[in-house]
């Protein structure tokens, strides 16, 4: 929140004292009406004020005056009294005040005009230049508002409302450390800044200083328990810091001070989604739209929720609606590059669109350092050193793929760096520093600072785990840090950046030899041998069970994955094996409420009837493990295949047949089941499909037969051989360095 300031009447009379001479008795009763206006008697001050003007319909000084206290409850009877004051009297003071009862959009030029001329009249005033920099940074001209508080400042440097506005405006502008210094000293010259506090901690928090900002907006919390702006953040970072019963009643109380504030609807949304509460969210962040149509962020968490939902169309619309809003907003286009992945299967369509990310987001720091020289040795064989970038090195399924690779790193060939984005800590972390040479705890460095660290550490391969999931960083490998930057795990696809200038796959998600199979990516491919994954489960304890079927006397199938990925072609896919299969039944993993009504109405329009099937929620993982003992056959879903899902289903003895399609994500599953031998249950076509898992389901002894021995068949794979898929890295990250000496080389020798 930033501050006009007001000029008071006392102020005003004073100024103008050679120019007009009031009686004693005038003059004492203004003075008692100012006195009554300042301590909230409003009423005592407009009567007083109303007697001077009935005395002396051209007091200037009590028009003035009346105008400020009619201000609060009619600005435009507020301004015709100020208007009359200064038709008596071209006082700068009366100027600063007819501005402040310009409250609309489309009053602002009126208001501008009147603090020029403010400060034609008095060039030092430093109210009227404190207003007018408000006023610019209201219409968007942050240059030009920094401009004014900088005049404004030389002219009162103690003045702490203006110290307070330039930092703010500082903020808004993108220069933190700036803004850092300023709201600094505006708290030291005035400690119970609730305010100020609360806009330090928005600077922390843009420079991820969480831990910090958090404690800023406590003790901002104690000078102003009320304050909607102090509720509306505090509830934000205690969402954040997992304290989420104190975050609910922050943001409550928040909305039952204010319940028009959008930013704590949206904030209240989080907190919903954060803790399975998918509808509270929808509907929380339906009326932060409502109050404010062009709210970005609350169309994208909207998004976030329709796709939690199974609602992937939605979703996609819901993101583009947010870019229309934002066009600069990042997390709203890599979640539509993310939901795309699942509604077509056409990469090159994928890629079109991850280039006008890289295009819209990144050109800047692109051609920054383009070029960028990186100090590393071009020698070919000495110890390389790898950086692994990611805000998921947690209890998260990513560490179901990055704990067998980094436990079998050879750490005489490499020197491994971790890079962990994230405040939240567990056992998970604790493993995975023990598998590192070096850790860095990198979740309150921005960009440019992490940036740094990384050149400075001396990074040769840099590889990229989130490409453009949650908690991507894509401005940070925009300002290539690394020689040798690579995309590895999020997903097999493309970031669509110049500045990645490889990515991993494997010859099933990638057919070498395939017609434009490259091309659908903007990095260099570089095939692994054998498979893109490596998993280890991290649940011995959950063991596989024997076949449901043998006991229920029906199949049941199940599918427990995002159910962003339940489109329209999976459920037309699944349709044609329930039409096969009257007996069957089938169990799904989604939210509790209206996605699945809306799933129910949907399964119904592709003819299987919702009675056929049962839910479950999102679960833990042990739990999550063990609903596969009540499924016979996992059902893959179309154009994204299951990953993580399959590899789970697998690993409980569930047998995941699936429709291979163009992309590298609609092969995941001809992936996974090459590599356990298992290319017959792959298909092409959705008839293939179908007959895959029809077949499947009536031979009963050999799916009980694979269900004894799939965790076996796993475990002697390459999907779970972590030493082997360690030395295949290795080989693609020493090839890529390779290729950079190389082309330093090159580019030394034409040089001389």
């Amino acid at each position: 929140m930033a501050a006009f300031t007001l000029m008071s009447t006392s102020q005003a009379s004073h100024a103008a004292a050679s120019h007009a001479q009031a009686t004693q008795a005038a003059h004492a009763t203004l003075a008692a009406a100012e006195s009554a206006w300042q301590r909230g008697e409003t009423e005592t001050a407009r009567a007083m004020c109303e007697r001077l003007i009935a005395a002396n319909p051209h007091d200037a000084d009590a028009l003035n005056l009346t105008g400020l206290i009619e201000n609060g409850r009619d600005p435009l009877a507020a301004r015709a009294l100020i208007a009359r004051a200064l038709a008596e009297r071209e006082d700068p003071v009366f100027l600063v005040n007819l501005a402040l009862t310009c409250q609309r959009a489309d009053d602002r030029q009126m208001a501008i005009r009147a603090l020029h001329r403010a400060i034609e009249l008095r060039p030092d005033f430093a109210v009227a230049l404190n207003n007018l920099g408000q006023l610019y940074g209201e219409a968007q001209d942050c240059a030009e508002a920094l401009r004014y508080f900088e005049r404004a400042l030389a002219l009162a440097p103690v003045h702490a409302a203006i110290h307070f506005n330039y930092g703010t405006m500082l903020y808004k502008s993108g220069a933190f450390a700036r803004a850092e210094a300023v709201l600094r000293r505006t708290l030291e010259l005035s400690p119970s800044h609730a305010n100020a506090w609360n806009n330090l901690a928005q600077v922390l928090l843009a420079t991820n200083r969480n831990t910090e900002a958090l404690a800023m907006l406590e003790h901002a919390r104690t000078l102003a328990p009320d304050s909607v702006d102090v509720l509306t953040n505090l509830g934000s970072v205690l969402l954040g810091a997992g304290r989420i019963d104190e975050a609910q009643a922050a943001l409550v109380r928040a909305l039952e001070r204010e319940p028009g504030r959008v930013s704590a609807w949206n904030n209240l949304g989080n907190l919903m989604m954060q803790t399975g509460r998918i509808d509270e969210a929808r509907a929380a962040f339906t009326r932060a739209i409502e109050l404010k149509p062009d709210f970005a962020a609350a169309h994208l968490n909207l998004g976030n929720a329709c796709s939690k939902s199974g609602s992937i169309d939605e979703a996609i619309a819901c993101y583009r609606r947010a870019m229309a809003c934002d066009p600069a907003h990042t997390g709203a286009n890599s979640n539509l590059l993310w939901s795309l992945m699942f509604a077509i299967d056409d990469g090159h369509a994928l890629r079109a669109e991850a280039e006008q990310f890289s295009a819209r987001h990144e050109a800047a720091l692109l051609a920054a350092s383009a070029g960028a020289h990186h100090a590393n040795p071009p020698e070919l064989a000495r110890r390389l050193r790898i950086g692994y970038v990611s805000p998921d090195f947690r209890n998260h399924c990513q560490s179901l793929f990055t704990t067998p690779l980094l436990r079998h790193h050879d750490h005489e060939a490499f020197e491994i760096v971790g890079y962990s984005l994230s405040a939240q800590t567990d056992e998970v972390t604790t493993r995975l520093r023990g598998f590192a040479d070096v850790w860095r705890d990198a979740h309150e460095f921005d960009d440019a600072r992490l940036a740094q660290q990384i050149r400075d550490d001396g990074i040769d391969v840099l590889v990229d785990l989130t490409m453009h999931m949650d908690g991507a960083r894509r401005l940070l490998f925009a300002r290539r840090p690394a020689p040798v930057q690579v995309a590895w795990l999020a997903y097999p696809g493309t970031t669509g950046s110049p500045a990645i200038g490889w990515r991993l796959t494997d010859p099933w998600l990638d057919p070498e030899g395939e017609p434009r199979i490259d091309a659908q990516y903007t990095e260099r491919s570089l095939r692994l041998p054998d498979a893109f994954w490596c998993y280890d489960s991290l649940a011995t304890d959950v063991e596989v069970n024997t076949l449901p079927a043998l006991t229920a006397g029906h199949m049941t199938f199940g599918c427990l994955n995002n159910p962003c990925k339940l489109t329209d072609a999976t459920l037309a896919l699944w349709s044609d094996v329930f039409a096969a299969l009257p007996d069957a039944r089938l169990l799904l993993m989604a939210p509790p409420g209206s996605a699945r009504e809306r799933l129910n109405v949907r399964f119904a329009a592709h003819g299987i009837d919702p009675a056929r099937v049962s839910f479950v929620g999102f679960q833990a993982r042990a739990d999550y493990l063990r609903t596969y003992q009540q499924i016979d056959i996992a059902l893959d879903t179309f154009p994204a295949n299951g990953h993580t899902t399959s590899l789970d289903a697998f690993w409980m003895g569930v047998p995941v047949p699936t429709r291979y399609g163009r992309s590298a994500v609609s092969r995941a599953g001809l992936c996974l089941l090459a590599n356990l031998g298992l290319p017959e249950l792959a298909a092409a076509s959705d008839a293939g499909y179908v007959a895959a898992v029809t077949a499947l389901a009536r031979d009963v002894p050999r799916l009980a037969a694979l269900r004894a021995g799939l965790r076996a068949r796993m475990e002697a794979s390459p999907l779970m051989n972590g030493a082997r898929f360690a030395r295949s890295m290795e080989g693609a990250y020493r090839q890529m360095w390779q290729a950079w000496c190389a082309q330093k080389q090159a580019t030394s020798e034409s040089a001389r």
